[in-house]
């Protein structure tokens, strides 16, 4: 009987401890949740500083791009599609249409749209979708 009586109290010990571990998981990746956010909110300011400062200090601008992706990998958050076509793809530098990159629009085959870096000269095409009506 008291070995019956020890598995149960071990067994209830494991039961506990699990119940503690499930708490404190949900505890992490509510916390996790909050700074994805705080991560989101602090790539798009970077970004509304970066377009603001760009005409006035070109570097400023790129730095704060740059901290921006940092932001981005460090929490493993997705760059929003607003700002993803703003960072060449080779050469990770910021694209401000008319000074760093030239934006064309083709339409063969399905229609997108063609940005020059002009930094490094390469090519980025974003394809455009018409909506399904």
């Amino acid at each position: 009987m008291r070995g019956v009586k020890e598995k149960l109290y071990h067994q209830d010990q494991h039961l506990l401890l699990s119940a503690i571990e499930i708490l404190k998981h949900r505890g992490l990746r509510r916390q996790r949740n909050e700074n994805k956010r705080i991560a989101r909110e602090r790539i798009h300011i970077l970004f509304s500083l970066a377009e603001t400062m760009f005409s006035q200090e070109p570097e400023l601008a790129q730095r704060y791009v740059t901290l921006a992706r940092k932001i981005g990998m460090r929490y493993k958050v997705k760059m929003p599609r607003e700002h993803r076509w703003k960072i060449c793809h080779h050469c990770k530098s910021y694209l401000h249409p008319g000074r760093t990159c030239r934006v064309r629009f083709q339409s063969r085959r399905e229609s997108h749209l063609v940005i020059t870096c002009f930094t490094c000269g390469e090519s980025n095409r974003m394809p455009l979708h018409r909506k399904e009506i």
